[in-house]
C-alpha cells in the first residue's frame, strides 16, 4: 500500500486576477491559496509549507501547456510546500529551492538552478542550462522531443529514464510482481526509489486542482 504525502490544510484562500510580486511568499503550514488568473515573479518565495495553485481562468481559450502563468524566479529559496502551476513559468523556476514539491507545464532558461532539495515535475519544454548547480533534489521532465540533454547543464547532475517500480525490484532484488507485498510505502522518504508512483501522485494532484476550479466560489 501507497501511503501518499498528507498536507493539512485549515485556513483555503481562493482568488482570482493578476498577483503581484511575492504573491504566496513565505507561506505556512496550512495554509492553501488558489489562484485563477497568473502570478508574477517570486511566487512561493521562501515558502516553508502549505500549498499553492495557480490556473487561467474558466472562460479563457488557450493552451495553459503553450502560455506563461507565473513569472520568473519562482518558488525562490522554498523549504517545503506544494504548488501546482497549470502553465509555463519563467526563467530561474526554483532557484535556490530546498524542499518545495512542484508541477509545472514548461519553464525558462537556468531551471532549478543552484537547488538542493524538493522535486519538480516539469510537463514539457525547458529553456537552455537547466540544473545549473544543482545538487540536490529531484527534477522529472518531460522530454517528447528527446533533445533535453542539449539544454541540461551536465556539470553536476545525470539524466536517467523512469523505470517502473516493477521492474527496478526485479532487476536488484528478483522481487518483480509483488509490490503489495512489501508494506506501507512513503513517496517522499527514500528520493533514490519510488520514481514513477512519486511523479504519478504528483501529477494526479496537479490534474485534480485544476478540475476542482469548477465547484470553487471565488472572491477578488
Amino acid at each position: 500500500m501507497v501511503i501518499k504525502a498528507c498536507l493539512t490544510i485549515t485556513i483555503a484562500i481562493n482568488v482570482k486576477g493578476t498577483a503581484g510580486q511575492s504573491f504566496g511568499a513565505f507561506l505556512a503550514q496550512g495554509i492553501s491559496i488558489e489562484l485563477e488568473g497568473e502570478g508574477n515573479d517570486y511566487v512561493g518565495k521562501g515558502m516553508s509549507g502549505g500549498r499553492i495553485a495557480i490556473y487561467q481562468p474558466k472562460d479563457c481559450p488557450i493552451n495553459p501547456a503553450e502560455n506563461i502563468i507565473v513569472g520568473n524566479t519562482v518558488l525562490y529559496g522554498a523549504t517545503s510546500g506544494e504548488c501546482y502551476f497549470s502553465g509555463v513559468a519563467g526563467e530561474r523556476f526554483a532557484v535556490r529551492n530546498s524542499g518545495a514539491l512542484t508541477v509545472v507545464e514548461g519553464v525558462g532558461d537556468h531551471g532549478c538552478e543552484y537547488m538542493t532539495g524538493g522535486v519538480v515535475v516539469v510537463l514539457g519544454q525547458t529553456g537552455r542550462n537547466f540544473a545549473a548547480g544543482m545538487s540536490g533534489g529531484v527534477a522529472y521532465v518531460l522530454d517528447e522531443a528527446g533533445d533535453f540533454e542539449k539544454r541540461c547543464n551536465m556539470a553536476m547532475v545525470e539524466i536517467e529514464p523512469i523505470p517502473e517500480e516493477d521492474d527496478m525490484l526485479e532487476v536488484i532484488a528478483h522481487q518483480g510482481g509483488d509490490m503489495e507485498t512489501h508494506g506501507r510505502v512513503h513517496l517522499m522518504s527514500d528520493m533514490t526509489r519510488h520514481d514513477a508512483q512519486r511523479l504519478k501522485h504528483l501529477i494526479e494532484n496537479h490534474k485534480a486542482l485544476y478540475q476542482q476550479r469548477q465547484s470553487t466560489a471565488y472572491f477578488g
